[in-house]
């Protein structure tokens, strides 16, 4: 088997929250099967705000023949309701699942538990059947102190059972070479395989790289905002960046990618193209 036929590559989703979303994402879902990744993932909403919603997605598009990995988090959910849903899951065919911190519910006085608490109690619950992902951030997440004390909590998830982690997305692609190499040299050996945000609206772009600490290189923050208006100019600029940041990173090792979707299918579709995805 080639190195390429190894790699993994995987689409995310997020719950619609109205009647015509849901519509709308049955014709992305079903544009984007076309690519055939190698799965689906479905977002959990903060303070497992989405719960029913991600249930739901994930078992209609997995009855249409898609693997699904739902995301999972401890945070504003009991045990007894994470065993239930692992239940659920398992009995369904799931066998892959993303476990995040999670995010808590603006004003919420509850208290965040860390993913590798929930990755521990997976593996205490249901053994080896789930194949668990985990989030890790090149760029150092935004309440990380610094990448010393970042490494250190992603060590902690993988020694807790987690066999891949999945980026946030990043637009310089040293930043992610820079920063397995980094937990190559911290004894973090799983697959790290980097996440990916097409362009397609860059207001919308600019207020959640701010909240997630993602960078916006100062050369593609100007470029950008000359062509905030320009929907086909950005569109068109946008699927080129991030075509080249793909194959950069692909070509230098990197064991997949994972695109945010934000439910939309055009510029992945384009991206995926240019890769010649389906080939491999």
């Amino acid at each position: 088997m080639s190195p390429e036929k190894l790699k993994n590559f995987s689409i995310e989703f997020y719950p619609p929250r109205t009647i015509e979303g849901e519509k709308n994402l049955e014709g992305v879902h079903s544009r984007l099967t076309a690519l055939k990744p190698d799965f689906f993932s479905v977002t959990y909403g903060a303070g497992g705000s989405t719960k029913k919603g991600t249930k739901n997605l994930v078992s209609r598009f997995k009855e249409q023949g898609s693997n699904m990995a739902p995301h999972l988090s401890f945070t504003g959910i009991k045990e007894k309701e994470i065993r239930k849903l692992l239940k659920f899951y398992s009995d369904a065919g799931i066998d892959r699942i993303v476990v995040l911190r999670g995010d808590l519910p603006s004003g919420s006085a509850t208290t965040h538990r860390y993913a590798s608490e929930l990755v521990e109690f997976i593996r205490k619950e249901t053994g080896n059947h789930f194949h668990i992902d985990v989030a890790c951030y090149p760029e150092v997440h935004p309440e990380s102190n610094n990448i010393k004390s970042e490494i250190n909590f992603f060590k902690q998830k993988v020694e807790a059972g987690a066999n891949s982690a999945i980026t946030q997305y990043f637009y310089n692609a040293d930043s992610y070479f820079r920063f397995r190499d980094y937990c190559c040299d911290n004894g973090i050996t799983i697959p790290i395989v980097p996440g990916i945000m097409p362009i397609t609206n860059y207001r919308n772009l600019a207020r959640f790289s701010k909240n997630c600490g993602a960078e916006i290189p100062r050369w593609l923050h100007y470029r950008l905002e000359e062509l905030v208006d320009d929907k086909k100019g950005l569109h068109e600029f946008g699927v080129e960046v991030v075509s080249h940041l793909c194959e950069k990173l692909l070509a230098d090792g990197a064991p997949g990618l994972h695109f945010y979707s934000m439910n939309l299918s055009k510029s992945i579709t384009q991206i995926w193209e240019n890769l010649r995805l389906s080939t491999k």
